[in-house]
């Protein structure tokens, strides 16, 4: 049993290491996983095709039944989302790519099953861009954002709609007003950097939404909490934590919140200490191979040295170190 437990542990700090690391991406992608959510977000963008969409036949795959108004009559959608957490300009490139390559498994899977041509029916697209970085999204979602042509030629250029949410930009009144809990959490995201009250009032208020979840929404729900505590010890300051993760375990009846919050905080202080090192280590390689440069060549440009204090590969580092011990000149090394 007791092994059975450290398994546990062992399984649950990785888990969790998993989502603190690149926090603002995975664990967007992780809140994904769980298919009420999708509705969530399709409820605030969306609210007249969530109407139409049978979420409970919601697959990994984000394909979904849709109604489409005509009677005993429903298609297959593929609902395409696409989380960034910094402004991309290749963006409207980016989806037509993700729907060609879906569209093209399509194709293929009826080439393979011997359907006529005749029957081969591609099945809708619904591409979402949820975006919850700092930057005001200025680029256009089209490829013209990647272009640079004359408007007479703008009509040979594809073209297809875009769902869109900036967190950040999005009053949190709009984000809650499905009443959704993904809703709730995006409220939370939103706030993340404000001042101290504001996340304190806008936790109570998410966590009191949270509390009111029927019994079978027990694991959205513990999956929401838990992305409350990730963002609390990933995106707040040290000293409030604490007080944070109190607030939350004060307005909960999860039992676990103050062992989840711990954990986390553990593998949050462990990675810190590991990047540290590394960073220690990347330092000193910068540090030697400066110094080698200077006794087999001497007079190091300026220009050199902002480059190799640039360097954050360690392997790049390591392979610059064994030229740098044999150089003569700056050119007997390769710096690309």
């Amino acid at each position: 049993m007791a092994e059975d437990a450290t398994s546990k542990e062992q399984e649950l700090r990785e888990f969790y290491q998993s989502l603190l690391t690149h926090f603002p991406d995975r664990s967007i992608r992780w809140l994904l996983q769980e298919k009420g959510n999708v509705q969530g977000l399709i409820e605030i963008v969306a609210s007249d095709l969530a109407e139409r969409i049978d979420f409970s036949q919601l697959e990994l795959q984000n394909r979904v039944p849709f109604n489409s108004g005509t009677e005993a009559e429903e298609l297959l959608i593929y609902i395409l989302i696409e989380h960034q957490s910094t402004v991309d300009i290749s963006m409207g490139f980016r989806l037509l790519f993700y729907m060609m390559n879906i569209w093209d498994t399509q194709r293929q899977q009826w080439e393979t099953d011997n359907v006529p041509k005749s029957e081969w029916r591609l099945q809708p697209i619904l591409p979402i861009v949820l975006y919850s970085g700092d930057r005001r999204w200025l680029v256009p979602l089209s490829l013209t954002a990647i272009m640079d042509i004359p408007e007479i030629l703008n009509r040979f250029v594809p073209k297809f709609d875009t769902l869109f949410l900036s967190v950040k930009e999005t009053d949190p009144h709009e984000l809650t007003k499905s009443d959704h809990p993904f809703g709730w959490l995006l409220a939370v995201l939103h706030n993340e950097k404000a001042d101290k009250q504001t996340i304190i009032d806008t936790l109570t208020e998410a966590i009191n939404y949270l509390n009111t979840l029927e019994p079978e929404q027990s694991e959205q729900r513990l999956r929401a909490i838990q992305y409350i505590l990730l963002l609390i010890i990933n995106r707040r300051n040290a000293e409030e934590h604490r007080e944070l993760i109190e607030l939350v375990q004060q307005q909960t009846d999860e039992v676990e919140v103050e062992t989840m919050a711990k954990t986390m905080a553990d593998v949050y202080i462990e990675q810190g200490k590991a990047q540290g090192i590394e960073q220690g280590e990347i330092q000193a390689k910068r540090e030697m191979i400066l110094k080698l440069l200077d006794i087999h060549i001497g007079n190091i440009p300026e220009t050199v040295s902002k480059k190799v204090s640039r360097i954050r590969s360690r392997s790049r580092l390591d392979s610059l170190l064994e030229q740098v011990a044999t150089a003569k000149t700056l050119d007997d090394i390769k710096w690309n």
